[in-house]
């Protein structure tokens, strides 16, 4: 009944029911999930709304789908039902220059809105690691961020509007300019509980006049450390201020060469974009205050290929472990600034205590860590003990002030763990926002929260 009903919908060529099928579509890049009953291809919102009233009719739940680069289970099946695949709709609907936006479908990939305004001198600012491979509707569903939301912000500062298919299939729209509560903010990071987006108006910034890069080297974290928290207290905001470690930089050199000193302990990746005069400033102050915390090596970046080579190498810093370790778990956290040379010392310790390798690749400037344990996943000794590394450094952020996600969202992997920073009123109340939304809990049902939370004055109709 469900297939045949989705195929009358969408042509047998949007639908998928072969096993061989269902199992690609099982698991995303932190974890395998349950098996659904179908995968749906949409390629328009009128194929959205379908599917949804099929599915509601047949009982089916939802569960809305990138490109399936997500690191905590978000768009995985676990209880059956109909992934919907948005890759296929993957068009850039309206460029609106006067007013600096652009209105795209779900499936666009995020360097690919950059790359088609380039030429109107504008780009698309939020940029995650998997910029290259990842989605608009994947990056809106896990507000993701990247290492230039220091300076412009993660996802929810640049959606201007979106359009959304409800649990119940009717179409709505948002925008930042209504009346009232900010429902366009609501739904970024929401990760496919609330509703399905089908476009989304993003805004789009002027290219800098000048771009700086610059690669500072220190002998201890430390030192390295506390030098990111002297360059934000000193009133500076780079664009991007970011750390690698030595495990990180070895690993990246050897794949990458991107022109990084494979000689110490820790390295700063810092750019700055603007105006000329303002970026020249910039670059006088922050080299005065990492020399002044040590810094052995300054390097400064003037061609469009040095940058590009000193990005590529940290953005493909997660791909470089393969040389390392034939797997990798990465974890998510995030701790005040001031902390992070406790931050990353638990880190290192936790890693010693379960002999596992660790690397650590972050956003240093807003202190979201992001270490890599590298394991062998046919080893269950070496399975076992990243699971309570990745435990411990959750925990151990938290008891620094912390939180348990920084821009890869909560998922499956987290959602147990959203007791340890919410009290039970507070998920309660997170739990009735969502009712309000879907009753039902058919939309990604089993993610963020932990099972059983709901608010209990809204019964499923």
């Amino acid at each position: 009944m469900l297939r045949e009903r989705l195929i009358a919908a969408l042509g047998s060529d949007g639908v998928k029911t072969e096993p061989e099928d269902l199992a690609v579509y099982s698991f995303d890049a932190y974890t395998d999930g349950g098996r659904p009953a179908a995968v749906v291809l949409p390629k328009s919102t009128q194929e959205v709304s379908a599917i949804v009233k099929i599915a509601r009719d047949c009982g089916e739940p939802i569960v809305a789908r990138g490109a399936g680069t997500g690191l905590c289970g978000g768009a995985v099946p676990t209880a059956g039902g109909v992934i919907v695949s948005l890759m296929r709709m993957n068009r850039i609907l309206e460029l609106d220059l006067q007013n600096r936006r652009v209105r795209v479908q779900p499936g666009v990939m995020n360097l690919d809105v950059s790359r088609q305004v380039a030429p109107e001198g504008l780009f698309y600012a939020p940029d995650p690691s998997s910029q290259q491979i990842s989605t608009i509707g994947g990056n809106i569903a896990t507000n993701a961020g990247g290492p230039h939301c220091l300076s412009y912000g993660t996802t929810v500062n640049h959606v201007l509007g979106l359009e959304v298919v409800d649990n119940a299939g009717e179409v709505f729209a948002t925008s930042i300019d209504d009346a009232g509560y900010d429902l366009t903010a609501a739904l970024v990071g929401s990760e496919g509980t609330l509703g399905l987006v089908t476009s989304a108006w993003l805004g789009l910034l002027a290219l800098p006049e000048a771009v700086r890069v610059w690669v500072a080297a220190f002998d201890e974290m430390d030192a390295a450390s506390e030098a990111v928290s002297a360059i934000i207290a000193a009133g500076i905001v780079p664009t991007a201020l970011e750390m690698m470690d030595a495990v990180i930089v070895a690993a990246v050199e050897a794949a990458f060469h991107a022109g990084y000193p494979t000689d110490a302990a820790a390295l700063l990746l810092v750019e700055s974009a603007g105006f000329e005069e303002d970026v020249a400033a910039s670059e006088a102050a922050i080299h005065a205050i990492v020399n002044a915390h040590g810094a052995r090596y300054w390097k400064s970046a003037r061609t469009l290929a040095e940058r590009n080579a000193l990005w590529a190498g940290r953005k493909g810093a997660a791909g470089a472990t393969g040389r390392i370790a034939p797997n990798y778990y990465t974890q998510d956290v995030c701790v005040p600034r001031s902390k992070l040379p406790q931050a990353l010392r638990a880190v290192e310790a936790a890693a010693r205590s379960n002999q596992i390798t660790v690397g650590n690749v972050f956003h240093a400037g807003d202190g979201n860590l992001h270490p890599l344990l590298m394991y062998d996943k046919s080893d269950a000794r070496q399975v076992a003990a990243v699971v309570e590394t990745g435990n411990v450094i959750l925990q151990s952020a938290i008891e620094l002030g912390g939180t348990i996600s920084g821009e890869h969202g909560i998922g499956w992997e987290k959602r147990d763990a959203m007791t340890r920073i919410y009290s039970t009123a507070d998920l309660a109340t997170m739990g009735r926002v969502r009712d309000v939304f879907d009753p039902r809990r058919m939309l990604n049902p089993e993610k963020i929260f932990p099972s059983g939370v709901r608010c209990p004055e809204v019964a499923p109709p």
